[in-house]
């Protein structure tokens, strides 16, 4: 089959291409404003990119166009369409579907699934959870939307996919583990991503409001995540948040599934100890202790909610422990970029207000009172660029010393939303329009031993890099 995928270069659509090309089919695609890691994952696959969306794509003439949820049927201000291609492929009548529907039907089938679904963490216990099945020699498929540094790659096939009769017990079926994603499928799908994945293992790592560019509030998120659960089967296992109220009433709504909690001092599942070294809990008894590089309690809980997925497949807490040692995180997942003059430049893909300041108490418990923080961010996701919660930025910036915003593309005041914080030359907050002013901001306030954490869902106009030169210069 010849699919050609409009939107490519997102981390879900560059992850489906790897698995149909892995799999055997041709893989054509197009998207606009690449950047890494993506972009540089396809390439070096072979698989051919298209710059824009032009309707002489047609002239391909797959079998299948898969649309990315980034296609719509807007239309620029001179009238004509944003999306060509998707005009013409309507106008002829063409076979067009979307990204998770064709995983379902050509990937997925077959295989004992394991989705991970939460407002936060789901790319980095999503990788931990593959980690620990591929130690345990399960060989798993997956589809992650980031690069895990011990796989190299954001998706594969795995074990060979083959007929699974009905009896087979749980950990025999081949397994597939999956980033699963609340936001919608595509613009003629508007369910969550999530619903066409029908896991036997469900995470519910957490949940709280996001997305506000299609949801109108958090029970409109609570309501897509029962439709999760309501796919789950009876013989299913639904892993859940104990500490979060949210899945709480999700669950409440209904569940069909057995249910298995982690993180709560009741859970089935919880953790005694640091967040870089601790033991792992089951029922009150202790089965396994984890000691990692990583950071802060939102890893812990990453953790707790891969073990206790990993646990339904038959892998024993100590094994999964024993697999989180060698973990190595994700691509920017406070990735260190470089060090000039003494300054750390870390990039990370934060951009929630509670990511933002999960990722900076992770980095100040690491690092003590001592060591200065300095968090550089751009408001890039359509939640904030909204503005829905410019509110909370005061609040996820208190553990850093100083805070810079990109405020390109902001209809609203990032000046007046940090004031909590004071703004200006010389103030604990600092905002500019380009990315050359900022970074002459940060490169002029850092001093050896700081530590920059540049923070944002997109490329930063490459941010990491200038800022690198520009300490260079400065020292």
């Amino acid at each position: 089959m010849h699919i050609h995928i409009l939107g490519i270069c997102g981390t879900f659509m560059g992850g489906l291409a790897a698995l149909a090309r892995e799999a055997g089919h041709k893989v054509t695609g197009c998207d606009a404003g690449v950047y890494p890691p993506m972009s540089d994952q396809l390439r070096a696959l072979g698989i051919d990119l298209i710059e824009g969306f032009g309707a002489d794509q047609i002239a391909l003439q797959p079998d299948m166009f898969v649309i990315g949820n980034v296609v719509s049927r807007a239309r620029l201000p001179d009238g004509t369409p944003k999306f060509p291609l998707m005009e013409a492929i309507l106008d002829a009548g063409l076979p067009y579907t979307s990204g998770p529907q064709w995983l379902a039907e050509h990937v997925l089938q077959g295989r004992h699934v394991l989705a991970v679904a939460g407002t936060h963490g789901k790319t980095t216990t999503t990788s931990m959870l593959a980690w620990i099945l591929e130690n345990a020699g399960q060989q798993p498929g997956f589809l992650i939307g980031g690069v895990p540094l011990n796989f190299g790659l954001s998706a594969r096939l795995g074990a060979a996919q083959r007929p699974v009769p009905a009896s087979t017990p749980l950990g025999a079926t081949p397994l597939f583990v999956i980033e699963a994603d609340e936001y919608d499928t595509a613009f003629f799908d508007k369910r969550s991503k999530f619903v066409h994945y029908r896991p036997r293992t469900a995470v519910l790592n957490n949940l709280e409001f996001d997305h506000a560019d299609i949801f109108d509030d958090l029970a409109a998120i609570e309501r897509q995540f029962h439709h999760l659960v309501r796919t789950v089967p009876p013989s299913g296992r639904v892993v859940t948040n104990g500490l979060e109220e949210s899945l709480a009433r999700v669950l409440h709504t209904g569940c069909w599934s057995e249910v298995t909690s982690f993180g709560a001092a009741v859970s089935d599942f919880y953790a005694v100890g640091d967040p870089q070294a601790f033991d792992v809990m089951h029922q009150g008894r202790r089965v396994a202790r984890v000691e990692w590089s990583l950071t802060g309690v939102h890893n812990q809980l990453n953790a707790l909610a891969a073990i206790t997925a990993a646990h339904h497949v038959g892998v024993p807490p100590e094994q999964a422990a024993s697999a989180l040692a060698t973990f190595q995180n994700v691509k920017r997942r406070m990735e260190l970029r470089g060090t000039v003059g003494g300054v750390a430049v870390y990039d990370d893909f934060a951009h929630h207000p509670t990511a933002l300041r999960t990722t900076l108490d992770g980095l100040r418990r690491s690092l003590g009172s001592s060591a200065r923080i300095l968090a550089v961010f751009e408001p890039r996701s359509n939640t904030m660029k909204l503005g829905a919660m410019k509110s909370q930025l005061p609040w996820a910036l208190e553990p850093a010393d100083l805070a810079f915003c990109h405020t390109a593309g902001l209809d609203w005041d990032a000046a007046k939303a940090l004031a909590p914080l004071g703004v200006g030359p010389g103030q604990r907050a600092q905002t500019a329009a380009d990315i050359d002013t900022l970074v002459a901001q940060v490169a002029q306030s850092a001093r050896p031993g700081d530590h920059v954490v540049c923070m944002s869902n997109g490329g930063f106009g490459g941010i990491h890099a200038k800022l690198l030169q520009a300490l260079a210069t400065v020292r």
